[in-house]
Formats: C-alpha cells, structure tokens, sequence
C-alpha cells in the first residue's frame, strides 16, 4: 500500500506554472516535445515542458533510496512525518548523490551523471506531478541543482494523480531497459516485495524485472532473511539496516542455493549452516569464505574455537503438543538455537559498534573481534579439507566424465555402422591410446592404492592379461 505524503507546501504554486507552461507549449508554433509513459497500465502521451529545478520537490517514495533513508533514523523519522521541510528534501538530495553501500560518501556514478550533463545537457526529460513533485529525474534534478542550471525538463502526469499512480510510474520508467541507472540491490528487493503486497503475481513480477520466476522467490526469501536479521540486531535503540547488506547479493544467493539443497537432505543442518553463514556474511567474509561453511563447519571447527562469551548458553527446546493429536514435536534442534545465537550476538554487537559513542561500544568491538577471528581461525582447517576433498574427488570425476565420454562414443559407432561411414583405421588409433592411457592409469593406481576394491584390481587384472 502507497503511502499519501500529502501535498508539498509549494503545490498551488507549482500547479499555477504548470497549468501556464502547458498552454505556453500547447499553443506554441515550434515542435512540441512528448513522453511516453506508462499510466494505469496503458501508454499515455504527456507533455514535456521546462520548470524551475529549485520549485520541484524531490520523492519522499523514491525506490532509488528506500533502504537508504535509514542511513540516518533520525533523518529518516523526520523525513516520513514530514518529507517537505528544507531538512528532509535536503536529506533526500544527499542520499541521492551517494554510494548505496556507503551513503557516507559520494557515488561515482553520480558525479559521472552530473559531467555528463555539464558537458551534453538534459537528454532525457524528467516527471513531474502538476504539484511539482519530482516521479522520475530525482537524480538528474541533483546534479542539475548542484551545477546551478536554473531550469529542468520534466513531463507532466495528469491531473488526477495519485501517490499509488507515482509508485507505479516511477517503477515502470525506472525498469525499462533504457533506463540509465540501475536501483541498488536492496531497493530493487524492496521494490519486487510492494509488487507482490500489491497482489501481483509472480510471473508478472519476474517479467517487469526481466528474471526468471524462481529467482524472484529466491530474491523475496533473501529480504525475509534480511529483514530477520535487522529485526535480530536490535540492542536498545539501535540496529542494523537493510543497506548493510548492499554489497552481500553474490553471497546471499549462494546462501539461498547451499540452503535448498541441504533442506532436501536435513532441514536442521540447512538451518545451522545458514546461522553460519549469515553471521560470516555479517562480519564482511569475502564470497570464497563464506562458501567454505558447510553444515559441519560448525561443529567440526567453528564450535571449538568461539571465546567463552560468545557461547551463549541456550535452554533445551520444548516440546510443543499437536492440537487434536496424542504426540508431541521438538520446538528445534540444539545447534540450531545455539548457531542462531551466536549469530544473535554478532548482529547485536556490530550494531552497537556502528552506533558507537555509547559505553557499550567497547564491549561491542571486544564481540565483533572474537567472533572475526573464531570464523578466521576456523576457516582455514575447512579450507584445507576442502582442497582435500577436492583433489581426492578430481581423478574420480575426470574418470566419470571419460565414461560417459565412451558411452557416447559406443553411440556413435553404432550410428556409424548403420550408415556405413565408420572410419575403422581412425577409431584403431583411438583404441591404441586408450589402451595407453589406461596402462598410465593402472600403474599410477597400484602406486597409489593400498587396498584395490572391485573397480581398480578389474583395471590391473585386464592391464597384466594384456602385457602377457
């Protein structure tokens, strides 16, 4: 559901230019300049005209900067009670020029917008309601704004538009495939959820953000998963926000995948290492980190390690009674409570941490510490296995590949045969180094195998009959 941010104090105003400057264009000689937009779910033509880049108000719903705003509670809280005031527009001008991640700090990207348009002008026209509030073009309203260009050109909605048509239209304009700056991760999310509470369906969804149907589930289990996290973090009045996570996607997609996959197996196990992982994830690992906690990585290196305060004592699950039925089930696995946690205490304390000034902070850092250097430590007995398990599995797969390598080739012989265009002299050459190759195999496998099971004393039996 949109939300009315009512009308900007300026709106009768704006209204009175705007009615003038379209009976300006639409009786003017010269050529007239229209958009193409999407309005009510038919493309409508509107026109474009020029107003004064200082009367328009930037969006308070923007989907570019929805995660963003909670850069600064305060701001934010300011900001949603009333997005009008000098303040809020100016916060909103600032979240617009910053890096996503980082709203700390100027985004790139802004400034190349901002010497494109110092250098080439306004290609693309803006949108405008007739109350002066900005639907798309925020951004290039900033830049114009900050290069001291007077005017902006915008397209005018109708009259009779709504907060739920600029959520729409905005979406619509931003999501096409020409659109010149991309919504960051967290707000592209954010956007597909108010779709989907909009009644949309899927498929619908995954079409206007050009995925596939599944992966848009997998995108709506990811901000669920967020947004559990944030919910977890909160240790007083602070908490983490949903831009913390900006530059996570690679590894909550990953996560999402290991996580399916095990639940096949053993929902339990899956939930442990999702704990893991998120708390990894937290802390800022890098991908190829995160991907070496398994389900085990917990109690196989991960558990031994943690410093004594950060082993939360968790209380053994209760049974909970099945309403009409004589049976009972367990509420959840123990590593499951305990993993959840200890990720608990992460989240907690980086939240603190990033709050600073408090007198928690240093018992905050003191967590976010330990727990870096556990996952450090435990990490590199796992990467080793893993490079274990991975040479040990490498002559097994390459022999599968080669398998059905020859399956295929049996195929195709067949098919040769039938049509009378086998090249027999060829495949003996073929059968030759084969031969070779399996000659190579045998003696590096009895070098290497103690004990030959079926499969490998069948290779050295054939290989000793051939030779004799």
């Amino acid at each position: 559901m949109s939300k009315d941010f009512g009308e900007p104090p300026r709106a009768k105003e704006n209204r009175e230019t705007v009615d003038q400057r379209l009976k300006e264009a639409q009786s003017g000689q010269g050529l007239r300049e229209t958009l193409t937009v999407e309005w009510r779910t038919q493309p409508t033509v509107v026109e474009v005209i020029d107003m004064p880049v200082g009367d328009l108000y930037f969006n308070p719903a923007t989907h570019r900067i929805r995660a963003q705003r909670s850069f600064s509670p305060e701001k934010d809280s300011s900001l949603e009670e009333n997005p009008w005031t000098p303040e809020s527009q100016d916060y909103l001008e600032g979240l617009l020029q910053a890096k996503p991640d980082d709203p700390s700090r100027l985004d790139p990207a802004f400034e190349e917008l901002r010497d494109s348009l110092k250098e080439h002008r306004q290609n693309e026209p803006g949108l405008i309601t007739r109350n002066g509030i900005l639907v798309n073009g925020n951004t290039r309203a900033a830049a114009l704004k900050q290069l001291g260009v007077p005017n902006i050109r915008v397209g005018v909605l109708p009259a009779s538009c709504t907060w739920a048509d600029i959520n729409a239209v905005e979406l619509s304009l931003q999501l096409r495939q020409d659109k010149r700056r991309d919504y960051s991760y967290i707000n592209e999310l954010i956007a597909m959820q108010e779709l989907l509470q909009m009644g949309r369906p899927v498929a619908d969804i995954a079409k206007v953000f050009r995925k596939r149907a599944d992966t848009v589930e997998a995108d709506m289990w990811i901000l669920s998963t967020l947004e559990d996290l944030r919910s977890r973090s909160r240790a007083g009045s602070v908490q983490l926000q949903l831009l913390d996570f900006e530059d996570a996607k690679e590894k909550l997609r990953e996560l999402y995948r290991a996580w399916v996959k095990e639940s096949k197996r053993n929902r339990d196990r899956a939930e442990v290492m999702k704990e893991s992982r998120l708390a990894a994830i937290a802390l800022k690992f890098s991908k190829t980190d995160v991907r070496l906690i398994e389900p085990d990585f917990r109690d196989r290196y991960l558990g031994t390690r943690l410093p004594s305060f950060l082993k939360a004592e968790v209380s053994a699950p209760k049974e909970r009674s099945i309403p009409g039925m004589s049976r009972t089930v367990k509420a959840g696995a123990q590593p499951h409570l305990e993993a959840q946690a200890f990720t608990n205490e992460v989240l907690r304390a980086m939240a603190l941490e990033r709050a600073g000034g408090g007198a928690e902070t240093e018992g905050a850092s003191k967590v976010v510490q330990g727990a870096r250097k556990a996952i450090e430590d435990a990490l590199e007995p796992a990467g080793k296995d893993a490079r274990v398990r991975k040479r040990k599995q490498a002559a097994s797969d390459r022999l599968n590949d080669a398998c059905q390598d020859i399956e295929q080739c049996t195929v195709d012989i067949g098919l040769a045969r039938a049509s009378n265009s086998l090249d027999e002299e060829a495949l003996d050459d073929s059968v030759q180094k084969l031969k070779a190759s399996l000659e190579k195999l045998a003696r590096e496998t009895r070098r290497s195998v103690a004990e030959p099971g079926d499969g490998v004393a069948w290779l050295l039996d054939v290989i000793s009959k051939g030779r004799a």
